[in-house]
Protein backbone atom coordinates (compact mmCIF):
# COMPACT_ATOMS: atom_id res chain seq x y z
CA UNK A 1 0.00 0.00 0.00
CA UNK A 2 0.74 3.50 -0.83
CA UNK A 3 2.13 5.72 2.15
CA UNK A 4 -0.50 8.31 0.94
CA UNK A 5 -3.48 5.26 0.99
CA UNK A 6 -2.00 4.50 4.59
CA UNK A 7 -3.22 7.69 5.42
CA UNK A 8 -6.76 7.15 4.12
CA UNK A 9 -9.05 6.81 7.37
CA UNK A 10 -11.66 4.26 5.87
CA UNK A 11 -12.30 4.94 2.14
CA UNK A 12 -11.76 6.16 -1.47
CA UNK A 13 -14.19 7.49 -3.44
CA UNK A 14 -13.87 7.24 -7.73
CA UNK A 15 -16.12 9.64 -9.86
CA UNK A 16 -16.41 9.00 -13.69
CA UNK A 17 -18.62 8.40 -16.78
CA UNK A 18 -18.01 5.19 -18.27
CA UNK A 19 -19.31 4.42 -21.86
CA UNK A 20 -21.45 1.73 -21.97
CA UNK A 21 -25.17 0.31 -23.10
CA UNK A 22 -26.91 0.34 -20.12
CA UNK A 23 -26.85 0.58 -15.92
CA UNK A 24 -26.32 -3.25 -15.65
CA UNK A 25 -22.96 -2.81 -17.74
CA UNK A 26 -21.93 0.62 -15.87
CA UNK A 27 -22.70 -1.85 -12.25
CA UNK A 28 -20.47 -4.65 -13.96
CA UNK A 29 -17.20 -2.08 -15.78
CA UNK A 30 -17.35 -0.15 -12.17
CA UNK A 31 -16.81 -3.11 -10.12
CA UNK A 32 -13.99 -4.48 -12.70
CA UNK A 33 -12.06 -1.40 -12.29
CA UNK A 34 -12.15 -0.86 -8.97
CA UNK A 35 -10.71 -4.65 -8.89
CA UNK A 36 -7.98 -3.58 -11.34
CA UNK A 37 -6.89 -0.75 -8.92
CA UNK A 38 -6.54 -3.20 -6.25
CA UNK A 39 -9.62 -2.65 -4.19
CA UNK A 40 -10.87 -5.98 -2.70
CA UNK A 41 -13.61 -4.13 -1.28
CA UNK A 42 -15.79 -2.32 -3.04
CA UNK A 43 -19.51 -0.70 -3.63
CA UNK A 44 -21.56 1.31 -6.03
CA UNK A 45 -22.58 4.94 -4.23
CA UNK A 46 -24.39 6.44 -7.47
CA UNK A 47 -25.09 5.50 -10.97
CA UNK A 48 -27.02 7.24 -13.42
CA UNK A 49 -27.32 6.01 -17.01
CA UNK A 50 -27.19 8.98 -19.38
CA UNK A 51 -27.32 8.54 -23.15
CA UNK A 52 -23.72 7.16 -24.26
CA UNK A 53 -22.88 5.95 -20.70
CA UNK A 54 -23.50 6.53 -17.13
CA UNK A 55 -22.05 8.69 -14.49
CA UNK A 56 -20.91 6.33 -11.66
CA UNK A 57 -19.47 7.07 -8.17
CA UNK A 58 -17.91 3.63 -6.74
CA UNK A 59 -16.27 3.72 -3.48
CA UNK A 60 -13.16 1.32 -2.54
CA UNK A 61 -12.52 0.62 1.05
CA UNK A 62 -8.90 0.70 2.60
CA UNK A 63 -10.24 -0.10 6.26
CA UNK A 64 -13.24 -2.17 7.66
CA UNK A 65 -14.88 -1.58 10.39
CA UNK A 66 -12.26 -2.64 13.57
CA UNK A 67 -9.51 -3.34 11.62
CA UNK A 68 -5.61 -2.14 12.21
CA UNK A 69 -5.79 1.37 11.06
CA UNK A 70 -1.88 2.29 9.68
CA UNK A 71 -2.95 6.10 9.98
CA UNK A 72 -3.49 5.06 13.99
CA UNK A 73 0.04 3.19 14.55
CA UNK A 74 2.71 5.04 12.89
CA UNK A 75 6.14 5.08 13.52
CA UNK A 76 6.02 8.07 16.10
CA UNK A 77 3.07 6.13 17.66
CA UNK A 78 3.43 2.64 19.44
CA UNK A 79 0.55 2.36 20.67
Amino acid sequence: MSKALEKVMDAVDIETFLVCDNEEEAKKISMQMMNELGFCNASIVFIQYLGPGARVRVRGYIYKPGERYNWFYDENNSQ
